[in-house]
């Protein structure tokens, strides 16, 4: 089929223009600037929420039903915001998700160039293999998995372990620079006994924020203990009123985010204190509530979680938290790239929001920007 000849068409010079623009495979950047240099952010992924009601049977059954082997490589239910058109991510820069696995079973040995983190929420008798270093796990921990870094999951005990998975892999897709690579055996070699970073490296942390470091490289330590997060949440929280305290997990060599392209954080909310304003800020936020009950609003929507809920907030989306009784969020962010790109920003609102909805599971593309 051959095209029409433009100069027999009835049009004005403008429209002719417009025409061989496109097909010269160009885009006038006059008609669409609006759309490209906006106020402020505006992702499509939605504020959003999966409850554990729903995700936990789900991994229980698939621990029944999928088994992990070479291939599928790992038993994971992946977080996917409706605003993003059903890719399986959290939100435009990071990837979340549910990982289980089974009583006695081992997900096989990779490496991928995207940054990972674990976050455990259930379960014992596991440990996460990393580039040789068996990092034991158990609730509350944080264990890293650094961009390129060879890395194996074991149970060795009689129940299942749950855990959220973070990724940056949205991020270093979007840098058309994924790499992955299987190991050769399905398990790779234990060099020593268990824990060996921690032999070398305590944890770190700063409160609010790992600010005004940057560090190229990931923290050498691999895994941070819940009994010493919980120690220094609680050393915080007898420092001042607020409702909200903040800590973020940092590299305890330079002071900075444990990842260069993942920070990673602990809120401790409690009641009857003084509430917190809502804050904005520039990148993305997946929250997993570890223990407790309450409400988080979210430009205007109120989210109500409990243990096990995890919930997305957007870029610039206003965000604050409320606790019915004493909780602990953890938070995953892509604040370290924002930071190093200099285009990092956070605005704290004058008052509380006004609430003019509740989240009720049900999405409509109105809600996208």
């Amino acid at each position: 089929m051959t095209e029409p000849d433009m100069s027999d068409l009835d049009m004005s010079d403008l429209e002719k223009l417009y025409a061989r623009v496109d097909a010269a495979g160009l885009r006038p950047l006059w008609t669409i600037t609006e759309q490209l240099l906006t106020p402020a952010p505006r992702p499509k992924a939605v504020p959003w929420l999966w409850p554990a009601a729903t995700m936990r049977p789900l991994a229980e059954e698939a621990i029944r039903l999928v088994p992990v082997e070479r291939g599928g490589e790992r038993r994971v239910l992946s977080l996917a915001n409706p605003g993003l058109g059903g890719r399986p991510y959290a939100a435009g820069t990071l990837w979340g998700a549910l990982q289980a696995l089974g009583p006695h079973e081992s997900a096989p040995a990779h490496r991928h160039s995207p940054g990972a983190i674990r976050f455990v929420l259930e379960g014992e008798g596991v440990w996460t293999t990393v580039d040789g270093d068996a990092c034991d796990m158990a609730p509350g921990d944080l264990v890293l998995t650094p961009a390129w870094a060879w890395h194996d999951h074991t149970n060795g005990g009689d129940a299942p372990m749950f855990w959220f998975d973070g990724l940056d892999l949205p991020m270093i897709e979007a840098l058309d620079g994924v790499f992955f690579e299987p190991y050769p055996e399905q398990r790779q070699p234990v060099d020593g006994p268990h824990n060996a970073s921690e032999g070398t490296h305590r944890p770190a942390y700063a409160r609010g924020g790992a600010v005004t470091t940057l560090d190229p490289a990931p923290s050498p330590l691999l895994v941070y203990r819940w009994a010493d997060t919980d120690a220094e949440l609680s050393r915080l929280a007898g420092t001042c009123d607020d409702a909200v305290v903040e800590l973020e997990y940092t590299n305890p060599e330079s002071g900075a985010s444990v990842l260069p392209t993942l920070s990673c954080g602990m809120l401790r909310v409690l009641p009857s204190r003084r509430p917190a304003r809502p804050v904005r800020r520039g990148g993305n936020t997946v929250f997993v509530v570890f223990r407790g009950e309450g409400h988080t609003v979210m430009d205007g929507r109120r989210f109500d979680w409990r243990a096990g809920d995890m919930f997305v907030a957007p870029s610039w989306v206003a965000v604050e938290h409320h606790a019915a009784v004493p909780s602990d969020l953890f938070a995953l962010g892509d604040a370290p790239v924002h930071r190093a790109l200099g285009i990092y920003r956070e605005e704290t609102l004058p008052g509380p929001q006004t609430v003019t909805g509740t989240f009720t599971g049900t999405f409509t593309p109105e809600e996208t920007p």
